[in-house]
């Protein structure tokens, strides 16, 4: 059997799946070919945070474009979107000068943020303890999702509104052009020819061109996260994101006094070792998400970082959390880790191993919040 199509997109995820989107508002006849019953990497393993508040100029650009993509899609159907906004909360005088020089930042590149004052913040969000916050910066256009309904209901929208192609269960293991006409072929020896393919594989690397990524400065990042059991009628709206995450998050770093007070860090800490931020995020169900930390292995020694999950890190994310927040409850329901890829010294890894096949991979924790506005501007720069 053989199937023609305009693009073939290899992997269900969001970058593949904000690819397919782009694709399809361009009237092309599109497949995304998805080796799992439904996405099942890092999509579906995150807090579900579009914070391009966190990003360096360039990413925040592409995550504002997300957010006018994401409102526009769940005006057309309920894709778990909630715009709560997201809050940097401040936990010292250092942490409280970043977030003030952020805020003259976001001034400049016309990015709304507002400053809070500590009352602000214990009145805004519930539990937030008074000893440990010394103020916030809010963001009142970011956006929250539970990332795993919302990958499955954005393919279904694309399904029904713009005849997207979506072909579970299929794993590709072999790609190539020949005469300008593009083949992916699945374990199971079906055929799918395509003008284009784009390869959005996570950090799926051993199958597809292992020799190209095992020749790539890609590094693989181990991260562990905690879901609380529901809180009942508490209600901690938006994405919270503490000290810790001021201290690590990349637009942080443009601030005048960043390196300074980075230089004074205690580079042995355990927060240091294991790359520990605190994240709070209420799920629809009313439990609160918690995390995360950060392991890294090059892609090619990834298998070093196991498949445990290190009951000291969770141990450690929530005595911090509760430093923080006073939760009805820190009963835990749920443990899991998530993998991403990203590259050492680029942003993304775009690679063509022919003129008509992209490879597209390694977004990093970029994913949910940038995926959809930078998908916009690779479709255009593909296609132009």
């Amino acid at each position: 059997m053989t199937t023609k199509f305009d693009l073939i997109v290899v992997g269900g995820g969001i970058l593949g799946t904000f690819h397919a989107y782009h694709a399809l508002k361009r009237n092309l006849k599109v497949a995304i070919l998805e080796k799992n019953s439904f996405p099942q990497g890092a999509t579906v393993r995150n807090f579900g945070q579009i914070v391009p508040s966190g990003m360096d100029l360039k990413w925040q650009n592409f995550g504002r474009e997300s957010l006018a993509i994401y409102n526009e899609l769940q005006s057309q159907t309920d894709l778990t979107i909630r715009k709560n906004g997201s809050v940097y909360l401040a936990s010292n005088d250092e942490e409280l000068q970043l977030i003030n020089e952020l805020y003259e930042i976001n001034k400049k590149n016309d990015y709304e943020s507002v400053l809070l004052s500590k009352n602000d913040c214990i009145k805004k969000f519930d539990g937030l303890r008074s000893d440990y916050c010394k103020g916030g910066l809010f963001f009142p256009q970011e956006l929250s999702v539970d990332s795993a309904e919302m990958i499955i209901k954005l393919h279904t929208l694309l399904k029904e509104k713009l005849d997207l192609k979506i072909f579970y269960d299929t794993t590709v293991i072999e790609t190539y052009e020949d005469d300008h006409q593009c083949t992916a072929i699945s374990s199971e020896g079906t055929k799918f020819n395509a003008s284009k393919i784009i390869i959005c594989s996570g950090h799926e690397f051993k199958t597809l061109y292992p020799n190209i990524f095992n020749e790539s400065d890609l590094v693989v990042s181990k991260l562990q996260m905690l879901q609380t059991k529901p809180q009942g009628i508490y209600s901690l709206q938006g994405n919270i994101l503490t000290g810790l995450s001021i201290r690590r998050y990349e637009s942080f770093q443009e601030c005048p006094s960043y390196s300074q007070i980075k230089s004074l860090e205690d580079e042995n800490s355990f927060e240091k070792k294991y790359g520990v931020h605190i994240l709070f995020k209420q799920a629809l169900d009313g439990s609160i998400i918690l995390g995360d930390s950060h392991e890294y292995a090059s892609a090619k020694d990834s298998d070093s970082l196991g498949y445990d999950l290190n009951m000291e890190i969770d141990e450690f994310m929530i005595n911090e959390a509760k430093k923080i927040i006073d939760l009805p409850t820190y009963e835990i329901q749920r443990r899991w880790f998530g993998i991403y890829s990203q590259c050492k010294d680029k942003d993304i890894l775009e690679y063509n191993p022919s003129p008509n096949i992209h490879i597209v991979t390694a977004i990093g924790g970029k994913g949910m919040t940038a995926s959809g506005g930078y998908s916009k501007f690779n479709i255009e720069k593909i296609y132009s």
